[in-house]
């Protein structure tokens, strides 16, 4: 398969004052590698605060990176101007209550793209193209005059989503579209989601932070902990035999619909809070909350390696913990 974004030791450090001369970094994405095949979704997981927002952020150079190499289709962006590539690369954003102007109708809000990059050769044009994104994502021609405030959640993130698809990307981040949003909406938006890859060949980077969401809607899962990656590998893979004792533990919080299958579960529940991001752990980021630290967790940072073919997670101990 070919690769459309490869993200190479990536580091998102922001400053945050500690006195008069002095400046600390919280270390939101620390290091992280990966890559996504065309036309497949990379689910990105893991507790608020984490980074993983962070590093979908600056993956489309909204924050510009610390350090690292972001290469889109072969070509490094890094630092190149991102005006071409906001046409091939776009996001949803978390919030439908905070990402949509609440002066604008939702027939502006979906041609602000389209006037920016100059898409519509005429008004007429420019209208049939608000329609056709519209109906696109389950909205009609007369939402277009409304404004934000008179849809639900679910209809603002619809509009978010036609959004984002009326420059006809090849990329999206979805950052975090179903948190904010009733259990029974996220299921028509991640089914909508899935559709409309089918439908235009979509790459995705899905962030959230409910592995179950991301489960049925990825084909590779990458887990991440206080900016780093510790697992990596498919989706099946991840939840029939994870490594790290992190994803076990998110794993094991997941709900089992069936009552005795839930009883015989092993429920982990992790000690203590997510140390600061200011101030990380030495070596292994996870070893204050980890039932199998040694001191070589506290000496030591794991290497984040392959395990098994196309599985990476970076933990000293895998071998020993099975």
């Amino acid at each position: 398969m070919e690769k459309l974004l490869e993200v190479k030791n990536l580091k998102q450090h922001f400053p945050v004052a500690a006195g008069i001369f002095k400046k600390n970094y919280v270390k939101a994405v620390d290091d992280i590698s990966f890559y996504i095949n065309k036309g497949e979704t990379l689910g990105l997981v893991g507790e608020s605060g984490c980074g993983k927002s962070s590093a979908g952020r600056t993956i489309l150079r909204l924050y510009e990176p610390t350090a690292g190499r972001i290469i889109y289709n072969g070509e490094d962006i890094t630092e190149k101007k991102m005006l071409p590539y906001r046409k091939k690369m776009q996001i949803v954003f978390q919030d439908p209550y905070a990402s949509l102007n609440p002066r604008m109708t939702v027939a502006d809000i979906v041609a602000e793209p389209i006037d920016i990059h100059k898409l519509a050769e005429n008004k007429k044009d420019r209208q049939d193209r608000i329609i056709e994104m519209l109906s696109r994502v389950g909205l009609n021609s007369e939402h277009a005059n409304r404004y934000p405030h008179e849809f639900s959640g679910g209809q603002r993130q619809r509009i978010g989503i036609a959004r984002a698809l009326a420059v006809n990307p090849e990329f999206i981040v979805c950052d975090e579209p179903v948190s904010a949003l009733d259990v029974s909406i996220q299921a028509q938006i991640v089914n909508m989601f899935e559709e409309l890859q089918s439908d235009l060949g979509l790459t995705y980077l899905f962030i959230a932070h409910d592995l179950s969401v991301v489960k049925h809607i990825s084909n590779r899962i990458g887990v991440m902990y206080l900016g780093k990656l510790v697992e990596l590998s498919s989706s099946r893979e991840v939840a029939m035999n994870p490594l790290h004792p992190y994803t076990k533990s998110l794993l094991s919080a997941i709900p089992i619909p069936d009552p005795i299958e839930s009883k015989k579960r092993q429920r982990i529940v992790l000690q203590g809070d997510v140390p600061s991001p200011i101030n990380p752990p030495s070596g292994c980021r996870f070893r204050t909350r980890c039932q199998y630290a040694t001191s070589l967790c506290a000496e030591e940072e794991p290497e984040f390696r392959e395990f098994s073919t196309g599985h990476f997670a970076a933990c000293h101990r895998i071998e020993e913990i099975g």
